[in-house]
Formats: C-alpha cells, structure tokens, sequence
C-alpha cells in the first residue's frame, strides 16, 4: 500500500482546500492513501472565526470526487446541527465513508478547544477495502482509555492526525516529540496494526508545530518518517 504523509502548514481561512486539492492531485497516480493532519482545512486557532470557517460536508465535493482515485483523510473543524467538532473525516472510491470527532478536547494552557467544539463520545473503526481502520484525533492518543478501545476494535490500521506545538526544547532533541513516538510506538505494537502519524508544522499566533510525521508498523517500529519543521509531502509503500 502507498501512503502519502501530507505534512501542511494550514492557514488560519477557508484557503486550505485549494492547497488541499493541489496536493491530492499531485499525487494521485502515485498514491493510494493521502493523510493530512488535524485541521487542516482551517488552521489550529480558529477561536471565534470558528463559525466562520467549519465547513459542512456538502462543501467538500471536490475532495470526494478525489476520492475516486485515492482514499484521503483530511481534519477539519466540521459544522452540523447547530454545533462544531474536530474531526477526522475519510473519503474513498467516490464516497465519504466515515467521520471521528475528537473526543478528548484539551483545555489547558494554550489550549481552549472544549470552549468552541462539542466532544465526540466514540471509537468506531470501518472496512476499506478489506482493512479495519480506526482513526484518532492528537490527545485522544494521550488517554489509556482510548488505547483499550482501540485494541478492541483489533484495527489493521490506525490513522491519526495532530497538531503539537513543539515545547521541550533541549540538546538531544524535542521532548514532546519522544513522548508522542512513545506512545504511537506503544499502540501500534499493542493493536499490531500499522500506524499514521501526521503533525502538521508552521506558526499560528506564537505556537509552533514540528511535524514529524511517520508510519509505524505493527511491532512498533517507525519504519518511514519526514523531517520535523518543514511543509512536505511523500509517498512510502508499506
């Protein structure tokens, strides 16, 4: 299987669909699955121009027309019903085949997400092509929790997508990017499932993000991974 790690830096507006577009299109005879990082297609402080720039899933034609040439997993701050999540959506074959909204929404420090989304209360996998596939949005990871309910659903893959600002600076590297690798390394082997890791990078209001996307196989092993800070896209077969 290819997948593509779409390591973006989105825009705090509705531009990031086009890029989007641009760069499902790049890859699409080259690529099998394109995963792109938690919101994506809005920018990470949304605040108060959250009502401004969810979309609703009817504006996102274009990427399940795409779909018809490869499968793609895009985050975004998605309206329905009067409320907002964060959520990972996934289209394939022409079709929008499964949502997960980010049920575990950090309010500490830097972060206000519970103050504008409304959590998801649910881990659901589905079938893609013969694969069981769960998805994950960033601290949902961080909750042992979750790690159970994902080992119930025996996943071959596991999809998740972030936005960590990188904190923990020191000589021999990021912390917060060893405990994130800890913890991927950990579910994937626990799950023996493959797993996708897509962080985004660039600056919204003083946060920075470090990227470092990977792909981990079912023992726990990084087995393809991009460098931290910088905006790329690349195809690996595993």
């Amino acid at each position: 299987m290819r997948i593509t790690l779409a390591q973006t830096s989105p825009k705090l507006n509705r531009s990031n669909l086009g890029d989007i577009i641009q760069i499902i299109s790049s890859v699409k005879d080259e690529s099998d699955l394109i995963v792109f990082p938690e919101l994506s297609l809005s920018g990470y402080m949304l605040q108060d121009k959250l009502s401004e720039d969810a979309y609703k899933l009817e504006e996102l034609e274009e990427l399940r027309e795409l779909s018809k040439d490869l499968d793609i997993v895009v985050g975004v701050a998605f309206a329905s019903e009067g409320h907002y999540s964060n959520s990972a959506l996934y289209f394939s074959k022409g079709q929008f085949t499964s949502k997960h909204d980010k049920v575990h929404l950090p309010n500490y420090g830097m972060f206000e997400e519970a103050r504008y989304f409304e959590a998801g209360n649910v881990f659901e996998s589905f079938m893609v092509n013969d694969k069981r596939i769960s998805m994950v949005v960033c601290e949902d990871l961080w909750h042992e929790n979750v790690h159970h309910d994902l080992i119930a659903q025996n996943p071959d893959m596991i999809i998740a997508l972030v936005a960590s600002p990188a904190r923990g600076f020191s000589d021999d590297g990021l912390a917060i990017q060893k405990q994130w690798y800890k913890i991927i390394e950990t579910v994937a082997s626990e799950c023996s499932a493959n797993l996708v890791f897509v962080n985004r990078v660039g600056f919204e209001d003083g946060l920075g993000f470090w990227g470092g996307s990977c792909i981990v196989d079912e023992n726990g092993k990084r087995v393809a991974q991009l460098e931290n800070y910088k905006v790329k896209n690349q195809t690996f077969e595993i």
